[in-house]
């Protein structure tokens, strides 16, 4: 067995955490493992390079790589002379992950008001238990998105620092 030099390990090791976390978190493993990849390579990385380090078929790895760019987490990138499609960490993966949350946030806010409205249409004699815990919702959600732009707020006053 061909023994691993410490970048090769540390990249593994990596690796591992992100699918361990994304499944943590109720993503797909394998979402964790390309993420992972993508932001530890140097350069971009074409759909067979990406299939090969991982050891897995290009029909999943297509399809994640596929919700990564629609989630602004990967983009696809020009490579001079190849007619292949390569892929990179977007420059602003963690913030877009960040973001990708806050909308989840803020459609769980929404949900909890439009529930509430719906609720208070209600005859039934537990209605004031469900609004309360309505209000619950749409309270707790609302401190969320309050702190999330926060934030955000204060990280866009930071972030120049890494561009």
């Amino acid at each position: 067995m061909k023994t691993l030099n410490l970048d090769e390990k540390i990249k593994r090791e990596i690796i591992q955490s992100f699918g361990d976390a994304y499944k943590a978190f109720g993503l797909s493993k394998l979402m964790g493992h390309i993420v992972a990849l993508m932001i530890f390579s140097h350069q971009p990385l074409s759909l067979d390079d990406i299939c090969k380090q991982l050891k897995r078929s290009k029909g999943p790895v297509s399809q994640i790589i596929r919700r990564l760019r629609d989630k602004n987490l990967l983009r696809k990138v020009w490579v001079p002379g190849s007619r292949k499609d390569f892929y990179e960490a977007h420059p602003e993966i963690f913030e877009n992950a960040f973001r990708n949350n806050f909308e989840l946030i803020k459609r769980n806010r929404k949900l909890a008001s439009e529930l509430k409205s719906k609720a208070k249409k209600s005859n039934s004699q537990k209605i004031d238990e469900i609004l309360k815990r309505l209000d619950e919702m749409e309270e707790f959600y609302s401190l969320m998105v309050q702190n999330y732009q926060k934030f955000l707020d204060d990280w866009n006053k930071i972030k120049s620092k890494y561009r």
